[in-house]
Formats: structure tokens, sequence, C-alpha cells
């Protein structure tokens, strides 16, 4: 007789305490334990159009196994210039030095719409997550970019950065750095549609890209981060737990040598006939945790049970 599964994950796994509004969460390990950062958008607010969503900081969430989260504040070492600014969907990566760095997404200001204001994607240094060093702006292939992800190259050369072009409809493009501070645009890598928020990670003897398409996400494979392969959709339809009502938004995987844990978020509350200046209902959200296993060329999403004792060490 095998041993029991362990119990499901929390639903929600995470909510923010102060606005209501956790998205575009990252999930890193330092040695010691779990961090979550995340877009700590304004739920909360009532304000014109989007403003909501701008004027954000970037939250903090710690975690010693991945299932209770412990609210610990914002990152107030990001801001370089005056002002309420808006800051979004950070990636964080360790170098081999043992230094972290960070890829924001930042705006100037607090716009009420989205369009018409210009995206940068700043660079941060940090030895302990809570101190950042900023090291400006990384220049690529427009003025419009947005939602970092990093991962080594496979011949361990340098590492590769994929992100949301806005400037070219809002396709991933990608680009080369061997320092992780000077980097070497290569030019559009998906644009089968319009997408946002590209994930890339290590499962099963493949590697997986997962992009935003505002009904799902996009699920590809390749074998060696050059070329890449449709392999399906997962978060394309609501789940049965608690708070996981709706499609899966803009997600973060941490992978395992089985299995790996894909956190996203969702608005559980929101009526799709209304607007969001509706209430706190429509613009609410909460980060979720699921469960995906290599299948052959297929990954297999367990939204439902998510049986789930910790996250995988690095």
């Amino acid at each position: 007789m095998g041993s029991p599964l362990p119990a499901p994950a929390p639903a929600p796994l995470y909510e923010d305490p102060v606005h209501s509004g956790p998205t575009d969460p990252v999930v890193i390990h330092d040695g010691t334990q779990w961090w979550m950062f995340y877009t700590q958008r304004r739920a909360d607010v009532s304000a014109p159009g989007f403003a909501w969503v701008h004027g954000t900081a970037i939250g903090v969430a710690t975690s010693a196994d991945g299932r209770e989260w412990l609210y610990r504040g914002v990152l107030d070492s990001l801001p370089f210039e005056p002002g309420t600014n808006t800051f979004w969907a950070p990636e964080v990566v360790r170098a081999p030095d043992g230094r972290f760095h960070m890829y924001v997404s930042y705006i100037q200001g607090v716009p009420d719409r989205w369009e018409g204001y210009e995206r940068q994607i700043l660079h941060y240094t940090s030895t302990d997550l809570w101190h950042w060093s900023h090291q400006g702006a990384v220049a690529l292939s427009s003025s419009y970019v947005i939602d970092a992800c990093v991962h080594p190259l496979p011949d361990g050369s340098g590492w590769r950065m994929w992100y949301k072009d806005e400037g070219h409809e809002a396709h991933t493009w990608a680009a080369d750095s061997t320092d992780l501070h000077h980097w070497q645009v290569r030019g559009p890598v998906l644009t089968h549609r319009p997408h946002e928020g590209p994930n890339v990670f290590a499962l099963g003897g493949w590697y997986w890209m997962i992009v935003d398409c505002w009904d799902g996400q996009d699920l590809f494979r390749s074998t060696d981060l050059d070329a890449w392969t449709p392999a399906g959709r997962i978060l394309d339809r609501s789940g049965t737990r608690p708070g996981d009502r709706g499609i899966g938004h803009h997600a973060d995987v941490v992978a395992g040598p089985d299995a790996a844990w894909v956190f996203y978020f969702t608005h559980p509350d929101r009526d799709p006939s209304l607007p969001d200046s509706a209430g706190l209902h429509q613009r609410r959200s909460v980060v979720q945790l699921a469960r995906l296993t290599p299948d052959g060329d297929r990954l297999v999403l367990d939204r439902d049970t998510v049986p789930f004792d910790a996250l995988p060490l690095p």
C-alpha cells in the first residue's frame, strides 16, 4: 500500500493583506527560505481608468516551505527618481557568484490608461534580496518592453532574457548576455498572437515556455532554447478550489526533478460583464499554485487536487 498523498496546497495560496492585488509572482530560494516578489496592485483604490494598476510597488512575502506565506512589506530600495512611479512584474535570478539580479518593468508616474506611456526593464543587484542597487535600464528592442524572464543558456555560455515588446505587436523577443549586465538583442521569438509574461523552465528533458494570452497560457517546448514548438494550453478554464475561479494569469514556475509548481494569479470575484470601477470585487486578485508533470512531449496540469508538501530546493 503506497504512502498517502500530501495534503492539498492552500487555496488561495497567498493574499496581499494591504491592497488585495498580488499579481505577476516570481519565487526564488535564498539558501534559507523562499521569497515571493510580486506586483502589488492597488485593488482597494478607486481611481480613474487603470490608475489602480499603476503606482505599484513590488510586494514581498517569505516562506519556509512554499505552503505558508508571510507578508513582509515592499521593496523600498527600488525607487531611483522622485515621485510615485510604477513597478511591475519582477524577475529574480541568482548568479554563480551568489549575487541576485532583478529585472523589473518600470513606468514613470501613475498613468490612468494602458497605452501611450513608455516602459523600461530596469536592472538591480542585491546580496540579500532586501537591499537593491540600481544598475540602470536594459537596452532592448523598443521603449515599450515589460515582463522579463531570464534562464541560463544550455551550453553554459551565459543567459537569455525573454520579454514582451509592446512596440512590436506585443510579441515575445529575446536578448543574450554573458554577464547579466550587458544584453544583445536576438530578435522575435514568438509571434503567433499578442501575449505577455513569458516564463521558461526545464522539466522532463525539455525546455518549456508559457506565455499569458489573456484567455489562458499557451505552452511551447524546445530542446535548445532556440526553436519552440507549440505544446498545448494550460490555465485556460476555471479551477474548483476556493479563489480559483477564472483563467490563470501571468505565471512563474519552480521546477523540481519530477514535477514543477506553477504560481499564477486569478480574479476570483470578477464579473466579466462589469467594469473594474464596479468595486473591489472586480479588481481583487489572489495567488494560486498548481502542479505540472511531464508526459512525453506534453505537460499535464493538476489545478484542482494539487497534493503538495513543500517546494523542491534548488
